[in-house]
């Protein structure tokens, strides 16, 4: 499987039940760097800029629905988009990438972060990484974070209902740093999917991915709206 938590589940595969699980009851994160990646060009990039385009951070579900995004930027805002997006990446390097696009490109004047779902392993980082991002784009720069929903199926229940838990978790400190930050916004992905049950079954694929083209149309579309309201 490629991205996001889809490999980190294979994890902990050795050692105790209690180990296998992590600190936090959903294993650990494995090594990411090696799984697929969606990066634009510098080419791409400085075009993106040129138009006050949208850059886009994210993980595997981003590498999956990221071009699928792009298409319907441009059809219905008439916005270019450029893409960083690396399966299984937590926030920390996220904002890494951030971080080095600002310094290499400078930053338009919106951007989505579409990160969290890798740091289900490990929550307490959440609250740090975002102040951090906050600070780099600076209050001119519009954030589009999108929130979190991971209850992997297959695995159990205690793990499920880890992956729930610390989803949430993961959820409420992008709340609270919305109330610190005026110019961050939230994608509202997890409470739109909880709106009907039906659609955990609908729109995600094994309780992390989006099914395609169910929940890749669901989540772009909330992203595309939340973008316009601006």
């Amino acid at each position: 499987m490629a991205g996001a938590v889809a490999a980190a589940s294979t994890v902990a595969t050795t050692g105790t039940a209690a180990a296998a699980a992590g600190a936090y009851g959903s294993g650990s994160l494995g090594e990411w760097r090696g799984l697929s990646k969606a990066v634009a060009t510098e080419a791409t990039i400085e075009r993106v800029l040129s138009v006050n385009g949208v850059f886009m951070f994210g993980d595997s579900l981003g590498v999956q629905d990221g071009k699928a995004l792009a298409v319907r930027l441009k059809s219905k805002l008439g916005l270019e988009l450029a893409v960083n997006n690396w399966s299984g990446r937590p926030t920390k390097d996220t904002v890494d990438a951030l971080a080095d696009w600002r310094s290499n490109y400078g930053l338009p004047r919106r951007i989505v972060m579409a990160c969290g779902t890798n740091d289900i392993f490990n929550p307490p980082v959440m609250a740090a990484q975002i102040d951090r991002a906050m600070s780099l784009v600076g209050q001119r720069t519009t954030v589009f974070w999108v929130n979190t929903q991971v209850a992997r199926t297959g695995l159990g229940t205690t793990m499920l209902l880890a992956d729930q838990r610390n989803s949430a978790w993961v959820n409420l400190q992008l709340a609270d740093a919305q109330r610190r930050h005026s110019n961050l916004r939230i994608v509202r992905w997890a409470e739109w999917l909880a709106a009907k049950p039906s659609r955990l079954n609908t729109y995600l694929r094994k309780g992390i991915h989006t099914s395609v083209p169910y929940g890749q149309d669901a989540r772009n579309e909330l992203i595309v709206q939340e973008i316009k309201a601006g």
